[in-house]
């Protein structure tokens, strides 16, 4: 289960340089990002077309917490998942619900953001979006499932969990995949703020940097630090720990580091199997809060589908 999906408050931990200009890898906040319950910035959906961001727009289970783990490591804000417009103003880059259905109306309000679409070969795409819905579906259903209002809107729209009787049908879930990467690849033909991106290509990960201008000589590419290890994951393995120690048991559930090699940077491999939850235990000072209140408290933007 993803995590801040819930529809239950969650206590926001603010991200204050949100928004930074990027220079290297140094950030430098506004007076209005260093003091967000004062900025007007904040206060329209006007303003927000001044904000350059990155919104990651594959589908669930195409690497989108790969992908946003990197970018934490390149010093971006980053909120995996979105469900309020604080939340959008704070992060840098913002991946998974509910852009991969929002696509449009966030390029409206965000006219200088660009947008990275990522594919998965569908053989390993559906099983995985399989069991990913086998976890979900009860907590999707519209008036008892517990999960977010945007994100039960954003499946419903893009899965139409809510029209066919088996949702996590084969023949529908490749309809759905084949229907959405159409859509994107004509709505952003031609355009040079898009990149289409498959994570398990050599070299993906430099291919992402060069497009947002990064530079890929951060230190942190190289290695996955303590961060990516929490008390939960001590607590999954405890055999490890009880037969070589924590620094052993570290390195056993730890996600796999980024590679660096002749074809350049490769993405961080997590959510690999059945495994759901990377994104809650990956621990960075630089995760913004999917919940995350500001002036107008946990409003969303007031556009439709």
């Amino acid at each position: 289960m993803p995590d801040n999906a819930n529809n239950s408050p969650i206590t926001t931990h603010v991200q204050l340089t949100g928004n930074a200009k990027h220079t290297g890898h140094s950030q430098i906040a506004t007076p209005d990002e260093m003091n967000p319950e004062n900025s007007n910035t904040l206060c329209s959906e006007q303003a927000s077309v001044k904000k350059q961001k990155v919104f990651i727009i594959g589908l669930p289970r195409t690497g989108t917490t790969s992908v946003s783990v990197a970018l934490l490591e390149q010093g971006l804000k980053v909120a995996h998942m979105a469900f309020t417009k604080q939340a959008f103003m704070l992060a840098d880059a913002i991946s998974d619900v509910p852009c991969f259905s929002d696509y449009r109306q966030l390029d409206g309000l965000f006219p200088q953001a660009k947008f990275v679409y990522l594919e998965r070969d569908m053989a390993k795409w559906v099983p995985s979006m399989q069991m990913l819905l086998g976890k979900m579906l009860p907590h999707l259903e519209a008036k008892s499932g517990r999960f977010h209002p945007i994100m039960k809107r954003s499946f419903r729209h893009t899965f139409a969990i809510d029209k066919v009787t088996d949702p996590a049908d084969e023949a529908h879930l490749i309809a759905c995949y084949q229907r959405h990467q159409n859509e994107v690849l004509a709505y952003f033909h031609g355009r040079e703020d898009f990149i289409t991106l498959d994570i398990s290509h050599a070299g993906s990960l430099s291919r992402l940097l060069q497009f947002l201008g990064l530079t890929t000589d951060c230190p942190t590419l190289g290695q996955v630090t303590d961060r990516a290890f929490s008390d939960s994951q001590i607590k999954s393995a405890p055999s490890q720990i009880s037969q070589e120690g924590t620094s052993q048991a570290k390195a056993a559930v730890q996600p796999q580091p980024v590679n660096t090699s002749e074809h350049g940077l490769d993405f961080p491999k997590l959510n690999a199997g059945t495994h759901v939850a990377a994104w809650h235990e990956y621990k960075h000072p630089n995760k913004v809060n999917s919940n995350s209140a500001g002036p107008q408290s946990r409003k969303f933007f007031d556009y439709t589908l």
